[in-house]
């Protein structure tokens, strides 16, 4: 497959129609699942992982329905949310998840996902996830939150990032978004995740804007363009693409810290999903890991390939 470099002076998304963005936008878990479903479904028509963008959507579902009847996840108290904004710290503190915080959250999803279609693969590390003690779930659960899989376990542990995802959603839609702070860069407000993807966005007093979206939450958060968002860097900032697709998913590059990180244009798009596209354009993970620069973002979805 051909590729197309864009040096970044001529990147297209950097001329918008952006007013006043809001720094942070917080997600809401009763439509984020839901709509993802719909997107892994849409992408798998037709598509060379279509078999796996189909467990996916179904597994997204699954993400959707167990939040029915949920008890409501603990949130941090007041005073800790007020020091972290003060220190400029995440006020959803992963680090120090306790292993069983999510536990309902996860024993609903294994039952669950054990309905859906799946390969034989796929249903072998869910019955190993069944069998699992609760002490081999809670280090599976920390493998996820320090972004550390074992790729001899990939398998059961995107059930355990599916829980995860939902879990901290919910945590995150009942923050006040106005009592964000930027963290750091290539960090996610809320939670301190690194971002899945990037997306150019085109709502209303916001059309233009570039924001983040993080890999466990869910959160968006507002970054400047032209910049990466890993490193910070504004310097050998480049765009990649696969010539002849649409233009609505690059790879932005950055030479000073040697990764890149993709950049879904859902202003030209709605339907693109931050989650759902990044895995759906694995080709253009390949093309561009060719030419030298490594994946800096994180998805458990498209881990081991």
């Amino acid at each position: 497959m051909p590729r197309q470099i864009i040096p970044a002076g001529s990147d297209p998304t950097a001329i918008g129609e952006v007013s006043a963005p809001p720094f942070a936008r917080l997600p809401e878990p009763a439509l984020l699942f839901s709509r993802r479903a719909e997107r892994w479904t849409a992408l798998a028509a037709g598509h060379d992982l279509g078999p796996y963008l189909r467990f996916l959507a179904a597994l997204a579902d699954v993400q959707h329905r167990i939040q029915e009847g949920l008890a409501e996840p603990e949130m941090p108290d007041a005073a800790a949310r007020e020091r972290a904004r003060i220190f400029g710290m995440p006020p959803l503190d992963r680090g120090n998840l306790a292993p069983d915080t999510a536990a309902e959250t996860l024993d609903r999803l294994v039952v669950a996902a054990s309905e859906i279609k799946k390969t034989v693969a796929a249903a072998d590390a869910l019955d190993r996830l069944k069998q699992a003690t609760p002490a081999k779930r809670g280090g599976m659960v920390r493998n996820v939150l320090a972004n550390a899989i074992p790729m001899e376990a990939l398998a059961e542990h995107i059930y355990v990032a599916a829980a995860l995802q939902v879990h901290f959603a919910r945590l995150a839609a009942s923050l006040d978004a106005r009592a964000l702070v930027p963290v750091s860069d290539g960090a996610c407000p809320a939670c301190g995740s690194p971002p899945t993807s990037s997306i150019i966005v085109g709502w209303q007093g916001a059309h233009g804007a570039r924001f983040c979206a993080c890999s466990l939450c869910g959160t968006l958060w507002n970054y400047v363009r032209i910049k990466c968002t890993l490193c910070g860097s504004t310097k050998g900032i480049g765009y990649q693409e696969i010539e002849g697709g649409p233009g609505t998913v690059k790879a932005e590059t950055c030479d000073s810290c040697g990764c890149y990180v993709k950049i879904l244009h859902q202003h030209k798009d709605p339907g693109l999903d931050p989650v759902a596209d990044d895995v759906a354009t694995l080709g253009l993970d390949i093309l561009v890991r060719e030419g030298g620069h490594s994946r800096g973002s994180f998805n458990p979805f498209l881990i081991g390939y």
